[in-house]
């Protein structure tokens, strides 16, 4: 085995720091079918989140932003 399989081989180990048998119950593709049928997950940054408790707090800021970007812009005299 040359230099870079083993360097491969060792990266794609998990770390000695890793409890397995916390891992177990796992169940494995969970949120396949939500993700198939087009459900969009967005990660907020830190600065963001502090201000929406919760995803429908989210969607009702976002839908009067869209709301606000969509009117016809008032002509300036």
């Amino acid at each position: 085995m040359n230099k870079k399989t083993e360097k491969r081989k060792l990266r794609d180990e998990l770390r000695r720091e890793y409890d397995l048998s916390k891992l177990k119950g796992g169940i494995r593709g969970k949120y396949t079918a939500n993700y198939n049928t087009g459900t969009n997950l967005v990660l907020l940054s830190a600065d963001v989140a502090e201000h929406f408790p919760d995803d429908r707090s989210v969607n009702m800021a976002l839908r009067r932003l869209i709301r606000v970007a969509n009117r016809p812009q008032r002509q300036a005299h």
